[in-house]
This record gives C-alpha cells, structure tokens and sequence, in this order.
C-alpha cells in the first residue's frame, strides 16, 4: 500500500530538522508553565501502573517528563533520526518508529495517551480516524492529553535536506470547538480546554486538551 503523501513529507522534513529541533527546543518545558501544568495535571489523572504512549514523541522531551512523573510511558515517532536522538538522550524511555495513524498497541491496552503538537500534521480529513484510533487503544476511562497551536490557517515551513533536496511540511491551526466536536464522535467526553495567549514571537495562542475515552 502507497503511503499517504502527509506522512512521507513529515518524516523527511523531521528527518532533515530533527538536530536542529532537539537542540532548540530541549528546555521547552523549563519556562513553558501552563504546558507543564496540563502535563502534570495529565500525570495524576492517569495515575500509575497503567501504560501511556506519547504518539509524536520528537526527541522525547515530554515523554521524558512524564516518565519522571512516574507514568510508564513510551513513545512513537515517524521520524527515525528523532527516535534515535530520544533513545540516546533519554535511554531510561521506550522510543519506536511508527505513526499515530496505526498505533500498534491492542485495544484497550492505555491507560493514557499524549499527543503533544503532533496533530498538527495531520490534515483535516484525516483527523476523524487518528480519533479512533486513539480511542480504540484507549481503555475505557482512559486519559487524552491534546496540545495544538490555534487558529485556521496552515503555515508552511520548508527546508533543504542534507542531498540538497528540499523538503517542506504544513503546520496546522485547529480549534479547540472544532477537536471538542471530533473527539465526542470518536467516543470521548472532554474533561478541560485551556487556551493560552501567544507568548514571545509566537504567531498563534496555543491550546491544551484533556479528554477521557467514553465507558
């Protein structure tokens, strides 16, 4: 089967920035409050023993936090180099290479999942079933952490990669309305919504997502 052009642009575009981006946003966290706050809020509703996942791992900054938090978590990324780079700078976590677009875990096998400003490659049309598909690995009552940058329209990012290819990804805005809605037809119940002002040199206020997978 011929893999859908969104995912093939997103691994090489993530492939050709994944140094960069590791380097660049590794102390995220440290000054990002209300980020921290939805995560933490995340870690205690999970609670331990279950298994968590994080689909869009990255470099494994946020997995790596949760996990100190006690979840038992693991991460899954379409980028190669950024599992690699999330292996090596936090041997402690699980890291694989897949896509949250078939998440490999059993039915009902999470207790939570974390989708962390990786949604936003995912085109519109494709949302409804990246939904499902959460839910179906989702146990019932299990927990939905949702990050995103508002808004409506994509911004367009390019690159050259290292064969002087260039290679470019679409960054899209989503509103928290529009998730609330996608994530009641996909058979969770919306817990809190937090928006945030845009901060700095942010072109967009940000928004974070707690839902719970329907009993």
């Amino acid at each position: 089967m011929t893999e859908p052009g969104f995912l093939t642009d997103a691994r090489a575009f993530y492939d050709t920035i994944a140094d960069e981006y590791a380097e660049r946003f590794k102390a995220e966290l440290e000054g990002a409050v209300l980020a921290r706050a939805m995560l933490d809020a995340f870690a205690e509703l999970v609670g331990p023993g279950g298994r968590v996942l994080e689909a869009g791992s990255g470099p494994g900054r946020v997995t790596a936090y949760l996990h100190a938090r006690g979840l038992d978590i693991s991460g899954v990324d379409l980028s190669p180099r950024m599992v690699e780079l999330a292996r090596a700078a936090h041997p402690h976590v699980r890291y694989e290479v897949g896509s949250m677009t078939a998440l490999g875990a059993a039915d009902g096998s999470l207790a939570g999942l974390v989708a962390f400003y990786s949604l936003i490659h995912i085109p519109a049309e494709r949302l409804p079933d990246v939904l499902a598909g959460f839910r179906r690995v989702l146990a019932a009552g299990g927990v939905l952490l949702l990050g995103f940058q508002v808004g409506d329209e994509p911004r367009r990012h390019e690159r050259t990669a290292a064969d002087g290819r260039p290679v470019a990804l679409a960054f899209r805005r989503l509103r928290p309305g529009r998730i609330a809605a996608l994530l009641a037809a996909a058979g969770f119940d919306v817990e809190a919504t937090m928006e945030r002002a845009a901060q700095g040199d942010e072109p967009s206020p940000h928004a974070y997502v707690i839902a719970r997978a329907r009993r």
